[in-house]
């Protein structure tokens, strides 16, 4: 069976391609650290008597089986912080509603600068977010035990990093590799 393709039929071109997925991809994966990183109750952690999470410190004192625990919200950097990391997150979430619809349409519209706009913005939020994280609680905290940034902090640079990549990945120049797929 020998099919010919006349030069009457047309050629359909799926606006699918793999950057847009990857990116999406990228950026799923990125609002879901998000909102791991948030949630945790673990961002610093010291021995089994000490953690911090975004929301509120709790200490065990050495004589005692039970926690003592305050709000973190009292203090400007740590509100600061989470203000960054929020808005980092709603950007996130923004620009991965705008690639999802892009991508279900299937239009040909180019929402390829706007995603990548949002994630730049969401990553620079992000940073400076856990960068000030970083800096104010060595500052501030004094432990006289050693402590560790634990996986609620990890989660908050996985996120970074993949939001980093999908901006990398909608910034790329799609009229170069649209026609290959």
């Amino acid at each position: 069976m020998a099919s010919s393709v006349s030069g009457t039929e047309e050629v359909r071109v799926s606006a699918l391609t793999p950057l847009k997925l990857v990116g999406l991809v990228c950026v799923f994966f990125a609002l879901c650290l998000d909102v791991g990183a948030v949630l945790s109750p673990a961002w610093v952690t010291a021995y089994n008597q000490y953690y911090l999470s975004l929301w509120e410190s709790c200490w065990k004192p050495v004589n005692s089986d039970t926690w003592q625990c305050n709000t973190t919200l009292e203090t400007d950097w740590q509100i600061a912080t989470l203000a960054l990391l929020l808005g980092g997150a709603a950007l996130i979430l923004f620009s991965f509603l705008v690639a999802l619809v892009s991508v279900c349409v299937g239009s040909r519209s180019r929402c390829y600068r706007p995603v990548a706009v949002l994630l730049s913005a969401a990553v620079v939020l992000q940073v400076c977010s856990l960068v000030l994280y970083t800096i104010k609680f060595i500052e501030t905290v004094s432990l006289r035990i050693n402590h560790e940034f634990n996986w609620g902090y990890g989660l908050a640079w996985g996120a970074t990093i993949f939001s980093f990549g999908g901006a990398i990945l909608y910034c790329l120049n799609p009229k170069n590799y649209e026609d290959y797929y």
